[in-house]
């Protein structure tokens, strides 16, 4: 019998914990390391997961002096991981419309289209955003998966 993959919509709050000690980065890299399990976990993305990931780290250099180096190499670690980029141009009308209902960001909207379109849980340490749609789970409400 084959094991089911995981499969889950992670989105940059998530994702840059890898890079940057924040509460929860603990959970964060337990999630990531489902990456590297047979079978692997699926980790979709909407492609600009990446551009806000170096965002959130120009904002660490900016505010808290973290290195151009540091980031620059955490950014090449990033592009390492085996995530499923979806392009945004797919996913924009329908962003617009959820943002537009539920108060979000176009950016937020992108990650949880990913996942309703999919099917799959989106995770997120954005709590707001969790609470936004149903089909979103708080990183920190995470606990079952991390057995």
């Amino acid at each position: 019998m084959s094991e089911e993959r995981l499969r889950f919509v992670v989105d940059a709050s998530v994702g840059i914990k890898l890079f940057v000690d924040e509460p929860l980065s603990d959970r964060a890299h337990a999630l990531f390391a489902r990456l590297t399990e047979d079978p692997p976990a699926e980790f979709y993305v909407p492609d600009l997961f990446y551009i806000e990931c170096a965002n959130i780290l120009l904002k660490y250099m900016r505010r808290f002096g973290r290195s151009l180096k540091d980031s620059q190499a955490d950014l090449v670690d990033l592009n390492t991981l085996a995530l499923k980029p979806v392009s945004t141009a797919d996913l924009m009308q329908a962003a617009l419309l959820l943002a537009s209902e539920k108060n979000l960001t176009a950016y937020d909207a992108c990650y949880a289209v990913l996942a309703q379109q999919l099917n799959i849980p989106l995770i997120t340490a954005d709590e707001p955003m969790a609470k936004a749609v149903d089909w979103a789970v708080w990183l920190g409400d995470f606990d079952w998966f991390l057995l």
